[in-house]
């Protein structure tokens, strides 16, 4: 029986192993293949990404406190300081604060006391980034009741930061504003821009003028500690410090006294004002009005009454020295030497002037309505004769006329620091009028230039450089306002002018002031000028733009000065000669006390007639 039931018994055993290999291997391989997913993903935490890990953890446990350097000063020509620093309280926040639970409390609680809005907060927090280590500034030149109130809930506001920094001042307010620009925090425009440069969220930069143009060396290095926390985020220790490197010191090429003298002299009156040495183009003054106070920039969100001041109808921000308006009169010196250099006039000649031109069907007028009858060159700029020039103008021809406009740096940039804000004018031609007005040149367009009227444009430093050619012997000068610019004191272009046409336009020059339209500065106050009036066409309706360019001494002239009135109506002799006589007599009373006379009354109030 037991041999009978042995296969039956066998059967059954089988039975319950079917199937039982295949289990425990899939058992092993699933096993085996977590392993492996596990090693694989630790071997790509620790190879991969082990660097960027550390670098957070060591981010919660080591922080970078940045320490801001402390922007260079910018100091005249003679030491005086333009520009400096001054040391007001800011508030800080770590980048991750807004991700916290206490944010609920802390945000609302400070933008209260800081009067700034939750969002602008959380927004450049955001915009830090949350694995930023270096605090961010939130509020900048708090007041005292504001550092109060922050000590007074302090056990509220966890991870909030009181810290001093460099904040930019300028001692002479308005005076200076169009020269020395002005710093602020950086747009989220130009922080992209300016990253690679090593620019952060917060850090303030030149937006216009010398610290603008001057950043680079202005600015300095970014320094900073680094220190060890605690879980609280509370120091424990400093691991290491990097000292911030100063901004370099700059001297400028201006004179205080004279801008002062300048910015004076303008007063309410809407224009501009550019002293300049002829010999180097350096820039002795460079005036502008309207103004405003480039300390404004420095706050942490101007007011409504500091944006009036800056978006009034009469634009201050605009440097109307570097702007461009019809120079008028005081380009008859262009039109003198094209006339002699193209040999189609001689020194000698002799033209009638009269009250009026006719050429075509157009009638073009004296500007006394009368003319002056036979002139030469030298007494036709002493009188501003417009007959005279028209037949010079005519006679040269458009393109020689346009050809001089361009070598006196018309038309053109001048080379000044200030690329971004110089406007470059304009010397129309053929080309420009077609693309403009799809009609051709005309004999009346070139007549219209003579007088430096028409399309022409010119901004008041051109016309200052331009008045520098005859000043200092037939040479076009790059003006500069850095004084350690040694490269663009060397940079002159000369114009090969003939010695005749030179001695011509310098005798005309002269005769402007001893018995001309510039009378005003015939005077024993200062050394004997020459000059060159102008009074300029601004439109129908709108009142006259006056010009009154100068230099002196006439025999070996040391100084150029040019003033320039927007809509001023009058004449160039009577609303800017007295301008002009301002600073020069600033200029030679500083820089030779007791040789010249203080100006009487009777000076003061004379007055000069005509262009």
């Amino acid at each position: 029986m037991a041999l009978l039931q042995s296969p039956q018994f066998n059967k059954k055993r089988d039975t319950r192993t079917v199937g039982r290999g295949y289990q425990s291997g899939f058992l092993i391989f699933f096993t085996l293949l977590m392993i492996a997913g596990i090693g694989a993903r630790l071997a790509y935490l620790q190879l991969v990404e082990g660097a960027h890990h550390r670098q957070r953890a060591e981010a919660n446990r080591i922080r970078m406190i940045p320490k801001q350097p402390e922007r260079g000063n910018i100091f005249d020509r003679n030491g005086k300081l333009l520009a400096t620093t001054r040391y007001p309280h800011s508030v800080y926040l770590w980048p991750m604060a807004h991700t916290r639970p206490s944010w609920s409390v802390v945000g609302p609680r400070l933008s209260k006391i800081l009067n700034i809005p939750l969002d602008e907060i959380e927004k450049k927090l955001e915009d830090a980034g949350p694995n930023t280590s270096s605090l961010v500034r939130i509020a900048r030149d708090v007041n005292e009741a504001q550092i109060t109130a922050l000590k007074e809930y302090e056990n509220e506001l966890q991870g909030v930061e009181i810290n001093t920094e460099a904040v930019r001042y300028y001692p002479h307010g308005k005076e200076l504003a169009h020269i020395l620009g002005y710093t602020h925090e950086l747009t989220s425009e130009q922080l992209k821009d300016k990253q690679k440069q090593g620019y952060r969220l917060g850090d303030v930069i030149g937006q216009m003028g010398v610290e603008k143009a001057y950043e680079h060396l202005l600015r300095g290095e970014w320094g900073g500690q680094q220190v060890e926390v605690d879980g609280k985020g509370r120091p424990i220790r400093v691991l290491g410090e990097k000292q911030a490197k100063p901004g370099k010191d700059i001297h400028l090429t201006i004179d205080l006294t004279l801008q002062e003298a300048a910015d004076k002299a303008l007063g309410n009156t809407k224009g501009a004002i550019v002293a300049l040495d002829p010999k180097t183009g350096a820039i002795l003054a460079m005036a502008s009005h309207p103004t405003f106070d480039p300390n404004i920039f420095s706050k942490q969100k101007l007011s409504q009454k500091d944006w009036q001041s800056l978006q009034g109808k009469d634009h201050p921000l605009v440097n109307r020295s570097l702007s461009a308006f019809p120079p008028a009169s005081t380009f008859k010196v262009v039109t003198t030497t094209a006339g002699l250099e193209s040999g189609k006039f001689s020194p000698n000649t002799v033209l009638e002037t009269f009250g009026s031109l006719t050429v075509g069907r157009v009638t073009f007028s004296e500007w006394n309505h009368a003319g002056f009858g036979p002139l030469g060159f030298p007494k036709a700029l002493a009188m501003s004769s417009d007959t005279f020039f028209y037949q010079v103008g005519r006679r040269v021809g458009g393109p020689t006329l346009i050809e001089w406009s361009h070598k006196y740096g018309f038309g053109q940039k001048t080379g000044i620091e200030f690329a971004d804000e110089e406007s470059k004018g304009l010397v129309p031609d053929e080309v420009w009028k077609q693309k403009v007005f799809k009609m051709p040149w005309t004999v009346g367009d070139t007549i219209n230039m003579s007088i430096g009227q028409g399309a022409l444009q010119v901004t008041p430093l051109q016309s200052a450089i331009m008045f520098a050619v005859p000043a200092n012997g037939g040479y076009r000068v790059q003006p500069h306002l850095l004084k350690d610019n040694e490269q663009a004191k060397n940079w002159r272009v000369s114009l090969n002018l003939k010695p005749e046409t030179i001695k011509i336009i310098r005798e005309g020059l002269r005769m402007v002031v001893s018995e001309g339209t510039g009378t005003r500065l015939n005077v024993p106050s200062i050394p004997p000028a020459s000059a060159k009036s102008g009074t300029a066409e601004a439109g129908a309706g709108r009142p006259n733009h006056t010009w009154f360019d100068a230099y002196a001494p006439s025999d070996q002239p040391e100084i150029v000065v040019v003033a320039f009135g927007e809509n001023t109506g009058e004449h160039g002799g009577t609303i800017c000669a007295p301008m002009v006589l301002d600073v020069l007599g600033a200029y030679f009373h500083e820089k030779y006390p007791g040789k010249y006379t203080i100006p009487t009354h009777a000076e003061v109030s004379g007055h000069s007639t005509g262009d």
